[in-house]
């Protein structure tokens, strides 16, 4: 359904059972990049051996562990109920899954990644183990849901961790492919990139203002056949169309102000704002459209990001890495390119990438790193099929573009086969 997309690659090899996993991932999805590896650390063990001698087998610890994590969210949950005496009768299952977890630790320092990072990795494992341990000997006298973040904070740094490995430049986008035609003009749909490859759920916000209604849908089969599983009305109107789902909840733009909302699904309750400094809103810096398209909130391998313009950078794009539990703002890059004219924008592996219109014969123009803090103009064809994007977001786990064209919720869609250092990155689809 989809076709061919490439990455430019350089940096460490990357190992064979990766080439072997990932040429089989998502065989529905093709985008054509070619990547660069982030600078790995030179400092590592002498112990690590040559990437390329990795087994299949090595690989399949990573890959363990996500399933592993997944088995601990089902028992903590579990020990809402009662927590002693379930964490009695199943802790030698928990300290097992645990346990499984420690051939995990040769497997990430294998990867040339940051040497502290590895170390605390390594520490966050451990940790947890001996927690679990000193729980035998002594029932209740931990707080059970503080251990349970610990191992959610860890799943989500390695989830981080494992994105991380296949970032790259893009080089080329395909598509179209209409999934529906629905709502107004206006309005967004996306899905969560942490969720596990069983979540498919969909979440839907018509129009780009004057609202509160969100829809939610189980599977991407109901949101085309119209099977609402949930519909949840917020605390705040949103104002534009550049909403994320990230980790089970909704970031949005809060009508008629630079504030950024955290709003929790599981809960129904607001979890953070913040306010972005100095971030012109209601069409102050919108995108080419309009639509009060000011502040875009967006998020790819590295983490969630927001992009606006400010009166102090000259009406111009600023990137702000942000906190996905606090909102606050990590770190800000200042582009030189003007907000206004911009068509839409996303963000793959720090890297902004812009569109230089909302209408036919658009193309992503315009390329700024945060890695290096520079830019390059580029020309990458994009198909507008219905001439009037309204939002424009790219979603990690399934490496597409999701955008809403005039009415139509339309997927670019790509799936990636890594090879060796020394080769092209080709893709499959």
């Amino acid at each position: 359904m989809f076709k061919d997309c490439t990455l430019e690659k350089s940096g460490c090899p990357e190992p064979v059972s990766m080439r072997v996993l990932l040429s089989v991932l998502y065989p529905v999805l093709s985008l054509t990049i070619f990547g660069l590896y982030p600078s790995m650390v030179q400092n590592m063990s002498q112990s690590i051996e040559v990437l390329n001698l990795r087994t299949q087998r090595d690989f399949q610890y990573v890959m363990k562990m996500e399933n592993q994590m997944k088995g601990l969210r089902t028992k903590f949950r579990q020990i809402e109920d009662d927590r002693k005496s379930i964490m009695a009768r199943n802790f030698q299952e928990l300290k097992d899954k645990m346990d499984e977890l420690k051939p995990l630790i040769p497997v990430l320092e294998q990867y040339k990644m940051d040497a502290a990072l590895i170390s605390q990795f390594k520490e966050e494992i451990r940790n947890l183990s001996a927690v679990l341990t000193g729980i035998q000997e002594e029932l209740g006298a931990y707080d059970y849901d503080e251990l349970y973040q610990r191992v959610l904070r860890l799943d989500s740094r390695l989830r981080s961790c494992m994105g991380k490995l296949t970032c790259g430049k893009l080089m080329k986008i395909t598509g179209p492919v209409t999934i529906k035609t629905s709502g107004t003009r206006f309005g967004a749909w996306m899905t969560d990139p942490l969720a596990s490859t069983r979540n498919n759920r969909v979440w839907y916000m018509d129009s780009y203002t004057n609202s509160k209604i969100v829809r939610e849908y189980k599977t991407t089969e109901d949101f085309v056949a119209g099977v609402v599983s949930r519909t949840y009305s917020l605390p705040f109107k949103w104002e534009g169309t550049n909403h994320i789902v990230y980790n089970g909840s909704l970031y949005y733009n809060k009508y008629q102000s630079n504030i950024i909302v955290k709003y929790s699904f599981e809960t129904g309750s607001v979890l953070a704002q913040r306010a972005l400094e100095f971030a012109g809103f209601h069409n102050m810096y919108p995108y080419t459209w309009g639509g009060y398209s000011d502040i875009d909130v967006m998020a790819d391998e590295l983490g969630m990001w927001a992009v606006y313009a400010t009166n102090q950078n000259a009406g111009n794009v600023v990137i702000s890495q942000i906190d996905p539990d606090t909102l606050q703002v990590l770190k800000t890059w200042n582009t030189e390119y003007s907000k206004r004219n911009a068509g839409e924008s996303f963000m793959i592996c720090g890297t902004l990438y812009i569109t230089n219109s909302h209408l036919s014969g658009a193309k992503v123009y315009y390329a700024y790193s945060t890695k290096t803090s520079t830019y390059e103009y580029i020309d990458i064809p994009f198909h507008n099929q219905y001439f009037h994007i309204s939002m424009l977001d790219y979603n990690a786990r399934e490496r597409a573009l999701y955008a809403w064209n005039n009415g139509h919720q339309v997927m670019n869609g790509f799936g990636i086969r890594l090879v060796a250092q020394e080769d092209i990155l080709q893709v499959t689809g």
